[in-house]
């Protein structure tokens, strides 16, 4: 007698027959040691397909493996588009912030030559004109001082014209919300985007009682260091920031990813309206949506070549990304600590070609899978 195998064991064994060419991916990165561990997480709109860790915390083999479920990672650049953009897209959604107008509308203090003509949109899509990185932290002794500094630094372009991403547009993007909600950015966002997209596990300054389950960022007199920002701003800053600070697991970002592909939507819980979604992922500058990066030829090097021109995503210095493709309902989470002390030169070369290797494992398992369900096809609630 023939037994046939139910639908959900068959996704299963098909899943699992494409996952190898991944995991040699990921292993290849520990070999070569561009980071001392990994965490994979790659699913649809509605469905977690893969969920991997890899290698260990740090180097040594008697740290603890990364959990993609309880791993907390210093998401570095990730923060702007997980934590700042949704942020901003409430405030957008509410009326209360308006996208076109000038940033010293909410921020006075943003004074300098040319700065009354950069707008919120031109800090989203990285046109403000600002330069892309300031060691501030090296002159501020605290957080007043950073301030004083980001709003006194001179535009280096005209606003509205050439592209420089810059995390001075992510600071001040985070500062607009606080001025706009009275909040605190990590406050705001946890009530208002975290919690409702249950994402439980993500923030801003993780509690000294989760280090030990923290993907740590560098050595301290021979010891790891585990649940401080590695961004020395964002650290003068005291650890919350719209450019950098977010810590996040592996699973919280899958949930973030799939409440893109869901447009708005994630489970019963609507966050956005879809033509909010919509808007913000569509070009607005050369190789920019308001927020993220698209898929171009400047980014295959991050993004294989198997995602379409409609994926968009973004990447964080400590050796994070995450990529979408609502085209190809996916998304693919990757997460290191390749600034532990790597054991290679040039790590973060490495770890860019690693990227477009696991986007082009993660859609190759895609193609051995039945067709997929509509992503505007809602669960019964």
């Amino acid at each position: 007698m023939r037994f046939m195998l139910a639908p959900a064991v068959a996704v299963a064994l098909q899943v699992a027959a494409a996952v190898p060419s991944l995991d040699q991916t990921v292993r290849q990165g520990i070999e070569r040691g561009v980071y001392p561990g990994a965490v994979v997480v790659v699913g649809r709109h509605d469905t977690v397909l893969v969920v991997r860790g890899y290698g260990h915390l740090t180097w040594s083999p008697s740290s603890a493996v990364p959990d993609p479920d309880s791993t907390l990672y210093d998401l570095a650049s990730l923060t702007k588009v997980v934590a700042t953009l949704p942020a901003i897209m409430v405030l957008v959604e509410e009326g209360t912030l308006q996208l076109d107008r000038p940033v010293r509308d909410y921020l006075p203090d943003f004074q300098g030559s040319g700065k009354d003509r950069v707008t919120v949109r031109h800090l989203l899509a990285h046109t403000s004109g600002l330069p892309a990185y300031r060691p501030f932290y090296r002159q501020a002794a605290d957080a007043g001082a950073m301030r004083r500094l980001v709003m006194a630094e001179p535009l280096k372009y005209p606003a509205g014209g050439r592209v420089e991403y810059s995390d001075l547009n992510g600071i001040l993007l985070g500062w607009v919300v606080e001025a706009v909600t009275g909040q605190r950015l990590d406050q705001f966002v946890r009530e208002r985007v975290f919690l409702p997209a249950g994402m439980q596990q993500t923030g801003f300054r993780p509690p000294r009682a989760a280090r030990y389950r923290i993907a740590p960022v560098g050595l301290w007199r021979g010891r790891p260091v585990a649940g401080e920002v590695h961004d020395q701003n964002a650290a003068r800053l005291g650890g919350v920031s719209g450019h950098a600070g977010l810590f996040a697991t592996g699973m919280d970002l899958a949930r973030y990813a799939q409440l893109w592909l869901g447009e708005g939507r994630i489970g019963c819980s609507t966050l956005f309206r879809k033509e909010t979604v919509a808007a913000f992922r569509q070009p607005a500058a050369r190789g920019r949506a308001l927020g993220w990066e698209l898929r171009d030829a400047a980014t295959s090097d991050n993004t294989g070549t198997q995602l379409s021109q409609a994926a968009f995503g973004h990447t964080g210095f400590t050796g994070t990304s995450l990529w979408i493709d609502p085209e190809r309902d996916v998304f693919v989470v990757l997460l290191t600590n390749r600034v532990y002390a790597p054991r290679m030169r040039r790590s973060i070369s490495q770890l860019k070609a690693l990227r477009g290797k696991v986007a082009d494992a993660a859609v190759a398992l895609l193609k051995t899978l039945p067709p997929r369900k509509a992503a505007s096809s809602r669960p019964a609630c």
